[in-house]
């Protein structure tokens, strides 16, 4: 597995863990810090393709 594999997987991982922690009405905060490292846990893995 290369590298853009891995963090795509671990960008779509976090994305779960977003829409999770939103549904269970964690604070905003939590859920926008995951938000944010999905994102560029995606992008990087887009851009390292």
């Amino acid at each position: 597995m290369n590298t853009a594999t891995v963090l795509i997987v671990v960008g779509l991982f976090l994305a779960g863990g977003v829409y999770s922690f939103w549904k269970q009405k964690l604070p905003k905060g939590v859920v926008f810090l995951l938000a944010i490292s999905s994102a560029f846990c995606l992008a990087a893995g887009v851009l390292r393709l």
